[in-house]
């Protein structure tokens, strides 16, 4: 249950603060709100795969369907283009304008961006930090425990909603909704097929962790669909590797590679605004505070695993 709530307090934290989003003074109520929905999604999410054995393609993959289904059906952002008018990133969303998808109405470079930060930072990051940190491999919770936490999840996406929905009164077209639903199926459908087990080595875990952090750093290297195909390549070469090195992963790279996106997301931070106006002081506090807190996190869970490390092959000399 610790490592349960652990999670569920900290998802809400790496998808939506990490970044810059919100200033230190909102993080409590940013947590409190959003737990049941992205904390609640991540908990879900990692039960489905440790119980199916998908182990993290699944993990990713159902991930991607969360992105979907948040930015399509829940707050809408992916379709409504006056989502981030009155924010401090208005600016951006009428850049994203440059890759305008036809009949969908939706920007491309808003789609990479809403659903990749949602796998990289709402699910997959904070699974592996408190996976490192709880050492608890198989399923937490049982049947009764999902139920919980699957209302949960319903009854805050219903209420982040209702809420946007009041402020934007904005609703989705019947082919955006059917786009969206199909592709999550599809997505999860996907997150079935069990990963064929894999050997080999693999290198350093921060060198995996400098190649999970290129998709982070390529998006702004060109604008329009120039940049989205830059980044869709640097992502899908970063990916064939990690994935041809993933026989021989332990958690330190899995760790790695997951932090990757978190630290390049705190650096961001030092460069965007946040939702909301704030004074110089307060935004000057918030990213000391999101670079510590990073680097906390990391730091700690990167520190007890290498004690774990160390006491087994005290414990045990044979043990690599």
């Amino acid at each position: 249950m610790a490592a349960v709530l652990a999670l569920m307090a900290l998802a809400p934290w790496t998808a939506e603060c990490v970044w810059g989003g919100f200033a230190v003074v909102d993080w409590p109520f940013v947590i409190l709100f959003l737990a049941p929905q992205y904390g609640g999604a991540a908990v879900l999410i990692r039960e489905v795969a440790r119980r199916t054995g998908g182990g993290w393609p699944a993990i990713a993959l159902l991930a991607a369907a969360f992105g979907f289904v948040q930015a399509g059906l829940v707050d809408q952002s992916l379709f409504n283009p006056a989502f981030l008018d009155g924010t401090g990133f208005a600016a951006d969303a009428a850049s994203a304008r440059a890759t305008w998808v036809p009949g969908l109405d939706f920007s491309g470079q808003q789609a990479f961006s809403y659903v990749g930060g949602h796998v990289a930072l709402s699910i997959c990051a904070p699974i592996a930090i408190v996976e490192t940190l709880a050492r608890r491999p198989g399923p937490w919770l049982g049947k009764r425990g999902l139920a919980v936490i699957a209302v949960g999840y319903v009854l805050g996406s219903l209420l982040i909603f209702r809420d946007v929905y009041a402020d934007e009164h904005f609703f989705a077209a019947p082919v955006q909704v059917a786009f969206t639903v199909a592709v999550a199926l599809l997505l999860i459908m996907a997150a079935q097929r069990k990963p064929k087990p894999r050997t080999g080595r693999a290198p350093h875990p921060l060198v995996v962790g400098a190649v999970a952090a290129l998709p982070h750093v390529a998006g702004g290297l060109a604008p329009g669909w120039a940049g989205v195909a830059i980044q869709a390549a640097v992502l899908t070469l970063a990916v064939a590797l990690i994935v041809r090195w993933s026989g021989g992963f332990d958690q330190r790279h899995v760790l790695a590679g997951w932090g990757a996106g978190l630290v390049v997301s705190a650096a961001i931070a030092c460069l965007v605004p946040t939702y909301a106006p704030s004074t110089p002081a307060m935004a000057l506090l918030s990213d000391v505070c999101t670079s510590l807190v990073t680097a906390t996190l990391i730091g700690v869970t990167w520190w007890r695993r290498e004690h774990l490390i160390a006491s087994t092959e005290q414990s045990d000399p044979r043990t690599v």
